[in-house]
């Protein structure tokens, strides 16, 4: 496994703030790993958490959720966890065997980490399950949801449709 930091395609923390989204880079090496991630998202998460999304490669992406003591991660291919130190750090956290090499590409973790904020599990499933989109179209459609959409696409530079 070799990650390249350049391969990152972006690192963003979403939280709200007096009840407006706020949504800021995240530096290397923070993204390096689920618990290096979970630490500085707590430095900018308000009593509602925060929301870490980190895209790489154009092959996969990691949600990473804190509020208080918890975190929880949802990696969007578990098969990227062969390449990526990320992706095997989400495994890792999620206490999951390493993919096969005869392993699918599907997701592991909390479909459910967004779901107090309005993205259901089945709308993430949904999500995750359309073949069509690069991980940055689906963090995008994700932050829509969630009401800061517009935000989002400016921080990673996606023109919105």
């Amino acid at each position: 496994m070799s990650e390249q930091i350049g391969e990152v395609d972006f690192a963003l923390a979403a939280f709200l703030e007096d009840g407006s989204w706020q949504v800021q880079e995240i530096a290397s090496p923070a993204f390096a790993s689920v618990e290096s991630l979970a630490h500085a998202l707590r430095q900018v998460a308000r009593d509602e958490g925060a929301v870490g999304m980190v895209a790489v490669d154009e092959d996969f992406f990691v949600l990473v959720r804190v509020a208080g003591a918890t975190t929880r991660v949802l990696l969007s291919d578990v098969t990227a966890a062969d390449q990526w130190e990320l992706a095997q750090s989400a495994i890792t956290f999620l206490g999951l065997p390493p993919p096969e090499d005869d392993d699918v590409e599907v997701p592991a973790g909390d479909l459910d980490l967004l779901v107090d904020l309005g993205l259901h599990a089945i709308d993430m499933g949904a999500l995750l399950d359309d073949v069509e989109l690069y991980p940055d179209e689906m963090l995008s459609e994700i932050a829509r949801r969630l009401g800061f959409g517009e935000l989002f696409d400016d921080a990673v530079g996606l023109t919105s449709a």
